[in-house]
């Protein structure tokens, strides 16, 4: 059966961290009992992240491994996953546990509520926030978002955020992708709001690597 929702999750050299990262993924999905699907991209790793994933996948069968053939970066591997991406909604996520599986829950009820065609995230509302986020990076981010909003006139002020969920079906409108890079996040949003698809916003936490 098709699950409602897939999480596409970009990994390379994620072997530090791509466990605890999938175990507390599945703890929350389950006990919120929402039918769901993992696809992890294995983006072309020299570390142990794919033999991690097939010991996972061993003995969780909602988790998938899908290896990105080149050219490989995270853009990449985010089409990747989109394309093998089976629920109806589909959610990015990152595979250093920077995202919390708790706001995914909050979205994907925000979705099914709403009838939107995509949740974005801003972590920069209230009851939002940024964990550790250093200061010269975050000065640039908020110049950026700026930026975007100005020349694109929008009013959602966090495209830069990876966190979003999606409709299957109004991802496979945005096609063709254009961004191999981190810009696939800038890309997807702005084709959303400028191609008239209907969205909601949330806050949303985000947490540094450790």
């Amino acid at each position: 059966m098709t699950p409602e929702l897939s999480v596409v999750i970009p990994a390379h050299n994620e072997a530090g961290c791509i466990e605890p990262t999938l175990r507390q993924l599945a703890v929350v999905l389950e006990r919120e009992i929402i039918d769901y699907e993992v696809v992890v991209v294995n983006d072309n790793s020299s570390d142990a992240t794919a033999e991690i994933l097939d010991r996972l996948t061993s003995v969780n069968p909602r988790l998938k491994r899908q290896d990105n053939s080149p050219p490989n970066g995270f853009g990449w591997a985010v089409r990747c996953g989109i394309d093998h991406a089976q629920g109806e909604w589909v959610a990015v996520m990152m595979a250093d546990a920077s995202d919390d599986p708790e706001d995914l829950v909050r979205f994907f009820r925000k979705a099914k509520e709403s009838g939107h065609d995509a949740v974005f995230g801003n972590r920069f509302l209230s009851g939002g926030r940024v964990v550790n986020y250093p200061l010269p990076k975050l000065l640039l981010n908020r110049l950026t978002n700026w930026l975007i909003c100005l020349l694109f006139v929008i009013r959602y002020t966090d495209v830069t955020n990876a966190f979003k969920l999606y409709r299957k079906t109004t991802l496979e409108g945005l096609k063709p992708f254009l961004s191999p890079h981190f810009n696939l996040t800038v890309e997807l949003p702005l084709k959303v709001i400028v191609r008239g698809y209907s969205y909601s916003v949330l806050s949303n936490s985000w947490h540094n690597r450790k």
